[in-house]
């Protein structure tokens, strides 16, 4: 499994060549609009990257001949549309994947996706999270390796998602409370010698899962098109935030920026494994759901898929709605407090929290305008999150953006 994908020669002669020499700079900008949908057609890449119509066609030929698009000359024309419709970019069908690895508190799974999101093959959840993190991501990286291996396409490198903080650049996992992992394992040198390890020549990255979530989101899901994203999620166990500005994570000064749910939101609650008290990630995540509810956590399926039927199939009860209306209580004082701070432009919700909010949207969006200094002069859009697995997708993300810098280094003749 190779990590460079075959180039096929562009053929379009010296003067394409010279276009091209003049559009080279354009190619990762170029892949990047393909890639995020914000560039549909030729002639909406032309005036997107500020380039003639004859450098636009050159450089889509060239992510052509990498495999990266496709380019349909001949697209049918609107309904009521003047003059010759455009060429249609589309990312390639048949072309090169990410592997993706994703670690929660229950399982891991493993995912092969493609440009523009696009998940082309996924392994069935594994619900054994070893306390030994090299078993676990070399157990993911080869469930993902045999995905490639079946599908055979040619792999541009690996990310991964984990449920902790992770510090830049050393790529240490500095608080895997809902995994038993040491503090402070070396996941990114573990995870890139097991991808090493199972052949793949492209390189691993290592990221927080709801930061991954949230990039993903901002690509290609519910938060496409905002400027200063937040994110808050409760997968599996805990809450996790993530902000993502201008296009851009903000990670902060060493990767740990964000840890949301370490905002006190009920100074008498529950006690949190950070030592504190009432912090967000023991009063409104699924298992203090199901805790408020009086229900006993069972053996099958996640704490996740638990709280989730239990709110889908038992929000008529009065004992069930009230636990759901204290966890949207606790969390739009979160909210609140990280609009002031903050001043998003749109806020989306995963996990539990997007149920939450499906259950009383209106509950959650009074609570964060009661509480916020701008919510009644101008309420922030809170919406949910789109996307199905969309920490495997921005861990993917992780993995792709070197192409999407530079596609010819990453991919072009050695």
């Amino acid at each position: 499994m190779s990590g460079k994908a075959d180039p096929r020669p562009a053929g379009d002669g010296t003067t394409s060549r010279a276009r091209l020499d003049r559009g080279r700079g354009a190619l990762g900008p170029a892949l990047e609009l393909v890639h995020t949908g914000r560039a549909p057609t030729r002639a909406v890449l032309t005036a997107e990257l500020g380039v003639t119509r004859a450098t636009a066609g050159a450089v889509a030929a060239e992510l052509e001949a990498l495999g990266l698009i496709r380019v349909d000359a001949r697209p049918g024309a609107a309904a009521g549309s003047q003059g010759r419709p455009s060429h249609r970019l589309e990312v390639a069908e048949e072309g090169p994947v990410a592997l993706a690895a994703q670690v929660h508190a229950d399982g891991f799974r493993a995912a092969l996706v493609g440009l523009g999101g696009r998940i082309v093959a996924t392994t069935p959840s594994c619900e054994t999270v070893d306390a030994d993190p090299a078993k676990v991501l070399g157990a993911a990286v080869d469930a993902g390796a045999e995905l490639l291996r079946r599908t055979g396409r040619p792999c541009v490198g690996a990310g991964l998602a984990v449920p902790s903080a992770v510090t830049e650049p050393e790529g240490l996992a500095l608080n895997p409370l809902h995994l038993a992992w040491p503090v402070g394992a070396p996941v990114r040198e573990i995870f890139a010698e097991r991808v090493r390890a199972a052949g793949l020549t492209g390189p691993g990255f290592v990221g927080n899962d709801v930061n991954l979530a949230a990039l993903a989101e901002h690509r290609h899901g519910a938060g496409r098109g905002a400027r200063d994203l937040l994110c808050v999620a409760t997968g599996h166990r805990g809450v996790g935030g993530a902000l993502v500005l201008d296009g851009r994570l903000h990670t902060g000064s060493s990767g740990l920026a964000l840890e949301v749910g370490h905002l006190t939101v009920n100074p008498e609650g529950r006690p949190c494994y950070c030592g504190s008290r009432g912090c967000l990630d023991v009063e409104a995540d699924p298992l203090a759901l199901l805790t408020a509810a009086g229900r006993a956590p069972g053996p099958e399926g996640s704490l996740l898929q638990q709280a989730n039927e239990l709110i889908g199939e038992e929000y008529g009860d009065p004992v069930v709605r009230m636990a759901a209306e204290a966890l949207i209580d606790r969390l739009g004082l979160g909210l609140a407090g990280l609009v002031n701070i903050l001043n998003p432009d749109r806020i989306i919700l995963g996990g539990l929290h997007r149920t939450l909010l499906d259950a009383d949207p209106d509950r959650l969006r009074a609570v964060v305008a009661d509480r916020s200094l701008w919510g009644r002069s101008g309420g922030v859009p809170i919406l949910a999150c789109s996307l199905d697995h969309n920490s495997l997708v921005g861990a993917a993300e992780l993995a792709w953006q070197p192409v999407l810098d530079d596609p010819l280094r990453a991919l072009g003749p050695v």
